[in-house]
């Protein structure tokens, strides 16, 4: 799969993408290795495993994203990126859900020139 971002407006998209396909390698390659986010249950996690676990445990819910950009303002090296979500997934107890809300992540470009989430907040101003 190639990786290659060199727009960070794309990279909701892509996340939309891989995560409905249930590519969790394929969501997290869209971090920088110092990746942070905050979890829709408002915990704040770092870390290749913790991310892994999440974005897992995401899949495994059966989820299914619907991202829609509202801003990309993007500098020389870091871009803030509004996104207006909707997803919907199982529960534990099997009952499906469609929490919706609006990011405000952040990306920056890397030393190769690709652009990665650094952080990510899907519950925005929340």
């Amino acid at each position: 799969m190639d990786t290659r971002i060199t727009d960070p407006a794309q990279l909701p998209a892509l996340f939309e993408e891989r995560l409905n396909a249930g590519d969790v390698d394929g969501v997290l390659a869209l971090f920088a290795p110092d990746a942070a986010m905050r979890t829709t249950a408002g915990q704040v996690i770092t870390g290749e495993q913790a991310l892994h676990q999440e974005i897992t445990g995401t899949v495994a819910a059966g989820a299914h994203l619907s991202n829609t950009p509202r801003h990309a303002l993007i500098t020389t090296d870091t871009a803030l990126l509004i996104t207006d979500w909707t997803m919907q997934l199982n529960t534990p107890d099997g009952t499906r859900i469609s929490p919706t809300g609006t990011t405000a992540n952040i990306a920056r470009q890397q030393t190769n020139g690709q652009w990665r989430f650094t952080l990510l907040n899907p519950l925005g101003t929340a």
